[in-house]
């Protein structure tokens, strides 16, 4: 005789996947079982829109469509395919993971937890999406979506986004994942919370999984899942100095090669500590990381970035160099470049919202800030 955890399970398992079968998304990582494509997929998609992503996946098949091609690639190239996705971190884990592949597994994805959980950026959630999409490997892909889903068809009434109750929602994700077609269940229940169980306003009259939850019969779904409150995040500053020489050219830097937004680009400068005059501070950041003497002039233009754990607000100021000449010290590399140039490298995108502001490249931005990790 079935448990009530057996027919839950059952139930929930055979409503989904037809569901899913119906009015699961057509997008373009669905229409392939190749572990590569997959897998570019699950990284591109974590804290990113379906929308936004679509392209970057587009893009980055297309100069990179295979293991070798993106091992082999300078992390130069591969960042500036990356630019202004956000979680650059992601971009440098793949082209790490990708050499490890290449040079460790003849090319070949890994296909057993052990061996794809060692590479660089793949955590629980992109292992088992990536196994069960591609290689039909019964293990749940618990991301904020599921999690919420849980709660809510469980009714779960206490915080669980902490790292004991995620532990807790995998091993209950794991005991539903069905033997066959783990993959389609998995995507499935992204789907819902994306479309359906949403955070706010879940359209409960659409679910199909509406009679088996919890929360709907007690009226919680909009209390459930109850989260703990999350901290304000600080709001720091920081200052850029635009440099030319006489020909007219600016001077960039590269940033160092681990830290925030690792290898990418900028104009040389950095944080302001609370307290302390932004034009010492410049002078300062810039003296660091290269070694040149500077004298600040006059304020250009300020841009606001949100990051994930802080809000910044970068300004810029006119600079004259007065002595020494550059060297890569608190940065990996430094060049002059005219604004046509600059446009090539791979920046962040509070960088180019400073160039923008500044004139000095790129269209003026329409919205002031969104939100990336690094």
């Amino acid at each position: 005789m079935m448990t009530d955890a057996e027919k839950l399970k059952r139930s929930l398992n055979r409503k989904l996947l037809i569901w899913y079968r119906r009015n699961g998304r057509s997008l373009p990582w669905r229409e392939t079982k190749d572990p590569y494509r997959i897998w570019i997929s699950e990284v591109m998609l974590q804290q990113t829109r379906v929308d936004t992503v679509i392209p970057y996946y587009q893009l980055f098949l297309k100069t990179f469509p295979t293991v070798d091609a993106l091992a082999g690639a300078p992390l130069h190239n591969v960042l500036k395919v990356w630019e202004n996705l956000g979680y650059y971190l992601r971009a440098r884990n793949l082209h790490a993971a990708a050499k490890i592949i290449a040079e460790k597994f003849g090319g070949r994805i890994p296909d057993t937890i052990k061996e794809i959980r060692s590479l660089p950026g793949i955590g629980e959630y992109s292992a088992g999406a990536i196994l069960s999409i591609a290689h039909g490997k019964a293990l749940p892909a618990v991301d904020g979506n599921v999690r919420r889903i849980l709660c809510r068809i469980l009714g779960i009434r206490k915080p669980m986004d902490d790292a004991r109750g995620q532990q807790q929602l995998q091993k209950l994700a794991a005991g539903l994942v069905p033997p066959r077609h783990p993959g389609d269940f998995n995507q499935a229940l992204m789907d819902l919370g994306a479309t359906i169980c949403k955070a706010r306003n879940p359209e409960c009259l659409r679910c199909p999984l509406a009679d088996l939850c919890q929360a709907r019969k007690k009226d919680l779904q909009n209390a459930l899942p109850i989260t703990r409150k999350s901290p304000s995040i600080p709001h720091r500053q920081a200052a850029a100095a635009v440099i030319r020489n006489a020909k007219g050219m600016l001077l960039a830097v590269q940033r160092p090669s681990s830290g925030l937004l690792a290898s990418l680009w900028k104009l040389p400068g950095g944080f302001v500590e609370a307290g302390q005059d932004i034009k010492k501070c410049l002078k300062q950041s810039v003296k660091e990381e290269l070694g040149i003497a500077i004298r600040p002039g006059k304020y250009i233009a300020s841009a606001n970035h949100t990051y994930t754990h802080f809000r910044l607000t970068l300004h810029a100021y006119e600079c004259r160099l007065l002595m020494g000449d550059p060297r890569p010290l608190g940065c990996q590399n430094w060049r002059w470049v005219s604004p046509a140039s600059l446009r090539k490298l791979p920046l962040s995108k509070v960088d180019r919202k400073i160039l923008a502001e500044t004139g000095l490249c790129f269209k003026k931005q329409t919205r002031s800030s969104s939100v990336v990790s690094v």
